[in-house]
């Protein structure tokens, strides 16, 4: 089969094949632009990806911390409603306290001696420095631990064995 082609009819095919080549380039810019977009999404999304591990990382450490803190804050308020029971309770009659005198003047008030000697232990004193009470005057001491035991019939705490009292001036 023999076909006659025309100018016009080549005019026509060159004017489709710089049609479709030019189809061709701008699909091939589009795809290259696509291609651009998606490479920039992908390394977002990776640097996304990355920030978000590291804020689980920071996420799982602040929960950690606030839990120890919560504990903390539980113990806390145990212990102060341990010593609120304790500040509110009425003595009972035999209860002693200890009071630590620096040269016959109070110091310190512990609840016991086992508390009194673990603070000045702390301060450098040891129990082995502590001079027993005798006849002498508090202030004779430089430092004493003096034990005070709650009784009702005089309001509150005394001394479990009262000196006698020295006499003052000449009369006696």
């Amino acid at each position: 089969m023999i076909r006659i082609v025309t100018r016009k009819r080549l005019a026509l095919l060159e004017a489709d094949r710089h049609a479709a080549f030019e189809r061709a380039r701008e699909v091939a810019e589009h795809a290259a632009r696509q291609a651009r977009e998606l490479s920039s999404l992908t390394e977002r999304a990776e640097r996304a990806e990355a920030a978000t591990d590291e804020v689980g990382a920071l996420l799982a450490q602040a929960v950690k911390e606030a839990g120890a803190a919560e504990q903390r804050v539980l113990l806390a308020q145990m212990e102060l409603r341990r010593l609120r029971e304790e500040f509110a309770a009425e003595p009972q009659e035999g209860q002693t306290i200890t009071v630590l005198l620096h040269h016959g003047e109070p110091h310190t008030v512990y609840a016991s001696r086992e508390d009194a000697y673990a603070d000045t232990a702390t301060h450098g004193g040891t129990p082995g420095s502590w001079q027993p009470c005798d006849e002498r005057s508090p202030a004779a001491f430089t430092w004493r631990c003096e034990a005070f035991i709650y009784d009702a019939a005089c309001n509150g705490f005394r001394r479990p064995s009262v000196l006698a009292p020295a006499p003052v001036g000449e009369a006696a």
